[in-house]
């Protein structure tokens, strides 16, 4: 309802079926002293149309991706949605039921999550997949707590190359004594040192938590990384952020990691302020029972028609205590069928294409902000649609600054690594023309 006023008399019939004499009644429960004494000073009442092209007019002056030409990433990635995806997602046999408490008579939407199952397990190369979770962030964590059940705990190795918020929330997940952490540096390529990697997985080391790519775009040796840790006989995790690499890049699966997890935006979410995201999180089918939240699996009915139900689990929600796999109550529903419906949409062919558009346009913006004579590459390893950048100047001053061309260049890294100070992660998505990374390139020129 955007706009319908409410008359005297729809005020005093609402009030007598609630039981109400005045509007203020409802709020006596509010202390005296946060109450508003005096009326609020407001522009006189405007018809619809007034109130809409006010709106529009006041709206126009907030900052979007859609009116800079934005270079953010590092966790959340700004990509076309083709519209079919909202139209479909905004149905009402979708959008009313993708939580319901009594699951087996909502087939559609259990289909749906099957679907969502199927996609991750053939994106990753992996066996199983949970119906989704919050976060790449919260799937990293329940991933780490995962492993930790099944190596019955033990030390868990991360890499720094690892997005800082992922591990940061694997730590606070792991802070009562669930686990003691330590981290391996990353070298002068940008990926995970494996002589220091080595050097700190041992026989009580439960997992090892490697990205791929990691926050610095790097693409990891995986195959490397996976034969070193099963070696030790822990259990190797590798997280993602930007899923769409795999589209052109061989999936965790192939080389035999144990669980796979990581964010799941970039198939058809838009990045709205920090969410609502997706956690996808799959794993090995020896690890199924280990595995938290919502899993569907497909059955037969009575009359040998294809049956959706709830498997190896009753219920989304693990609340047996001592015996709970994980507190997660909600599988972000809509958000996994919004990745299905995406992907669907895209097919094999399609996401092999919007990555290589991707990785092609990281490629060309690194070339061409690299001839700024002030610049430099941060990494020398391959990465995907998101490199690092020396600058040799405080890159908060230079993002500062680009804001006045209408210009986001990226995110400074001094935040999240010390090291880094002078560094900026630029990313590149489809939506980057070649025409916007001209004139970034033109704008570094001329800032020194």
């Amino acid at each position: 309802m955007r706009y319908i006023p409410n008359t005297a008399g729809d005020i005093e019939s609402m009030l007598s079926i609630i039981g109400v004499r005045d509007p203020d009644d409802l709020f006596r429960s509010v202390p005296e002293e946060f109450v508003l004494k005096e009326d609020l000073v407001l522009p006189p009442a405007l018809s619809e149309p007034d109130l809409l092209s006010h709106m529009r007019e006041m709206g126009a002056e907030n900052a979007h991706a859609g009116s800079y030409k934005c270079f953010l990433g590092g966790g959340a990635y700004n990509h076309f949605i083709p519209s079919a995806v909202a139209r479909i997602v905004s149905r009402s046999e979708f959008y009313t039921a993708y939580t319901p408490y009594q699951p087996e008579v909502s087939q559609g939407t259990l289909q749906a999550m099957f679907e969502y199952q199927t996609l991750m397990c053939e994106l990753l190369g992996m066996d199983v997949s949970n119906a989704s979770l919050y976060c790449g962030a919260s799937s990293s964590a329940e991933a780490v707590l995962m492993a930790l059940r099944v190596k019955k705990g033990g030390t868990v190795v991360l890499s720094e190359a690892v997005s800082p918020e992922y591990r940061r929330v694997i730590r606070t997940y792991c802070r009562h004594g669930a686990a003691s952490i330590v981290e391996a540096p990353f070298d002068e390529s940008g990926a995970t040192d494996v002589g220091r990697l080595e050097e700190l997985v041992n026989g009580t080391t439960a997992a090892v938590l490697v990205q791929s790519p990691n926050f610095f775009g790097v693409v990891e040796d995986i195959e490397r990384l996976s034969a070193l840790v099963h070696e030790k006989k822990s259990l190797f995790v590798c997280s993602f952020t930007e899923p769409l690499a795999f589209g052109i890049l061989r999936p965790p699966g192939d080389f035999d990691a144990d669980i796979c997890c990581g964010e799941g935006q970039s198939f058809g979410i838009p990045p709205g302020f920090g969410g609502p995201h997706l956690g996808i999180l799959t794993a090995k089918e020896n690890l199924v029972r280990n595995m938290p939240g919502r899993i569907v699996g497909r059955t037969k009915d009575e009359g040998g028609k294809d049956a959706y139900v709830l498997t190896l689990s009753a219920r989304e929600q693990h609340i047996r205590r001592e015996k709970a796999k994980s507190n997660v109550c909600t599988n972000q529903g809509l958000c996994a069928l919004t990745a299905t419906v995406y992907l669907e949409g895209l097919g094999k062919s399609g996401i092999r294409t919007l990555a290589l558009a991707n990785h092609e346009g990281a490629e060309y913006a690194k070339k061409k902000l690299l001839e700024a004579d002030w610049v430099k590459l941060g990494f020398s390893g391959p990465t995907f649609n998101e490199f690092v950048l020396r600058l040799g100047h405080d890159p908060t001053e230079v993002v500062t600054r680009l804001l006045d061309k209408r210009m986001i260049a990226g995110i400074p890294l001094g935040k999240f690594y010390p090291g880094l100070g002078d560094c900026l992660l630029v990313t590149v998505t489809e939506l980057v023309s070649k025409n916007d990374i001209d004139a970034l390139a033109d704008a570094f020129k001329e800032l020194y």
